[in-house]
C-alpha cells in the first residue's frame, strides 16, 4: 500500500480536489455529472458539508501530494434520514488499486460511526465498477439492491449498485434524539 497520511481536508485542498473529480467526470462513471464543475463551485460543496459537520478527508503523500479525498453528506434530506450517511471516495488516477481507496474509506467509516450515525450507504455508478465494489465489500459493505439502467454516460446506460454498511449500533437500538451527528436537521 502506498503510505498515505489522512486528515481533514481544508479549502487550500480545493484545486486538487477539483482536478481528481474532473478526471473521474470526464473519464468515470462515479459520477453521473457530465460536465466537472468549476473550483468556485467545488469549494461551494465543500463548504455546504463541513459547515454542517459532515467528515470531509483528503489522503496525501508524506510530501504533500494529494491522493484522494472522501466524504460523507446527508443520504436524503428527510429528516428521518438524519441518522444515514452516504459515502463519497475520489481518487487520483495515480493512486488507483493501491490501497489509497480502502484507507480512506476505513477512516470515514470510522468517524461517522464516532460521530454517532448509523448506517452508510454507497452508491456506485455501474454495476461494472468491480474496483468500487470491492473496495465497499472489503469494508464490510453489503449489497441491497441495483438500479437497473438508472444512468446514461459516455454514450451507454449504467446500473446504479446500491450497498449499505450499519454502523456502530446500527438499527439495534434507538439513536439519542438529544445529539444530531451533523447539524443539517438542528433548528
Amino acid at each position: 500500500m502506498t503510505e498515505v497520511l489522512i486528515r481533514p481536508a481544508v479549502a487550500a485542498d480545493i484545486p486538487a480536489i477539483t482536478a481528481i473529480y474532473a478526471d473521474a467526470v470526464l473519464y468515470g462513471t462515479a459520477s453521473y455529472e457530465l460536465t466537472p464543475p468549476d473550483e468556485a463551485e467545488m469549494a461551494h460543496r465543500f463548504e455546504g458539508l463541513v459547515n454542517q459537520s459532515y467528515p470531509y478527508f483528503v489522503g496525501e503523500t508524506a510530501d504533500g501530494a494529494l491522493l484522494g479525498y472522501a466524504y460523507a453528506g446527508p443520504f436524503r434530506t428527510r429528516p428521518a434520514y438524519r441518522w444515514i450517511v452516504e459515502d463519497s471516495v475520489y481518487l487520483a488516477p495515480q493512486a488507483q488499486g493501491k490501497g489509497v481507496g480502502r484507507k480512506l474509506l476505513t477512516h470515514l467509516i470510522a468517524v461517522c460511526r464516532d460521530k454517532g450515525f448509523r448506517q452508510m450507504i454507497a452508491v456506485i455508478g455501474g454495476s461494472d465498477h468491480i474496483a468500487s465494489i470491492r473496495l465497499h465489500e472489503r469494508t464490510g459493505f453489503e449489497p441491497i439492491g441495483i438500479m437497473r439502467n438508472s444512468g446514461f454516460k459516455h454514450g451507454r446506460w449504467l446500473d446504479t449498485v446500491l450497498m449499505q454498511l450499519s454502523l456502530g449500533e446500527g438499527g439495534a437500538t434507538p439513536p439519542d434524539e438529544t445529539v444530531y451527528p451533523g447539524t443539517l436537521f438542528k433548528g
